[in-house]
């Protein structure tokens, strides 16, 4: 940390605590060159995740888009809300944890799908049959008979 007196690069912590919101870190810091003490904050960088959509148009990701999504394939279905709830924050978590900050729509599809024939094949048949846009019966069964193949 630069001092704002000298310039000097390098400084000690003397004292660290949280604010009043818990949304930063203050820390008293003493120059190790000039020894005059200033404050820093320390907060946490949040860098939003970029969808990139089939037609190439981009956005933000929305966690509520992707939420209400896996919640139509779970209609009527013994999937509990905390259960897809997890599954969207692992979802989320792992978007947030990657490398990367674009990420396409195909993934987090992907991603929602692979969730969701966990927590019940026929909410991940639905969920694929909008998602893949199939065509008709025939690519429909296809998908199905991938399902009973790794079943068996």
């Amino acid at each position: 940390m630069k001092c704002p007196f000298c310039g000097f690069e390098e400084s000690k912590v003397i004292d660290s605590r949280p604010t009043d919101e818990g949304e930063r870190i203050r820390r008293r810091r003493e120059c190790l060159g000039c020894e005059k003490r200033f404050t820093t904050y320390e907060i946490i960088e949040s860098v939003p995740v970029i969808v990139v959509k089939k037609d190439r148009s981009r956005e933000v990701f929305d966690r509520n888009k992707l939420f209400n999504g896996m919640l139509r394939a779970c209609e009527k279905r013994p999937v509990s809300l905390e259960a897809l709830e997890k599954a969207v924050d692992s979802i989320e978590n792992a978007l947030q944890n990657s490398l990367d900050r674009e990420v396409t729509s195909v993934r987090i599809g992907e991603m929602a799908m692979d969730k969701l024939k966990e927590l019940d094949e026929v909410a991940y048949v639905r969920f694929a049959s909008v998602y893949r846009q199939f065509k008709d019966i025939n690519t429909f069964m296809e998908e199905l008979a991938k399902l009973l193949d790794k079943r068996a």
